[in-house]
């Protein structure tokens, strides 16, 4: 099994600690950043940043639905860290300053890929079709934050 990652990244107008407070806000901002692949969205537990549990299932094709269960934590300023309790899937949320009123958001999911064949045909695309799902999250989140 090989690791599998996808990175996606954009620069927001509107500051850094702004931005990743939205990022971190499960029980509101979080909720219209993310479009038609979630679904069956549910904070469980906190719902601002560090010990929120947040439930979803992403359907990433049309056939691959993963149910995750996300246990968040804040290892340092600026970053936000979901680790599926259902998976090896970990997202890893940095935001950081990009000039004055601007920053820099990057995504980035990474998982123990399947082995084989299977194996190398999730290393070569999921990570585009993730890329493409988070890059609408990103798009939301930029035109939330710049109204």
């Amino acid at each position: 099994m090989a690791q599998v990652e996808a990175t996606t990244e954009r620069v927001v107008a509107a500051d850094a600690e702004k931005v990743f407070d939205a990022v971190a806000d499960y029980s509101g901002t979080r909720r219209k950043l993310l479009p038609e692949q979630f679904s069956e969205y549910e904070v469980r537990e906190g719902g601002d940043g560090e010990g929120t549990l947040v439930h979803w299932r992403l359907q990433a094709t049309s056939k691959r639905v993963r149910d995750c269960l996300l246990e968040v934590t804040e290892p340092t300023d600026g970053e936000l860290v979901e680790k599926d309790r259902n998976s090896s899937m970990v997202t890893t949320w940095r935001v950081t300053p990009a000039g004055e009123g601007r920053s820099r958001v990057v995504v980035t999911t990474t998982w123990q890929g399947a082995g084989g064949i299977g194996g190398f045909f999730e290393k070569t695309f999921a990570p585009k079709g993730l890329g493409r799902i988070y890059d609408a999250v990103l798009t939301r989140l930029a035109a939330e934050m710049e109204k």
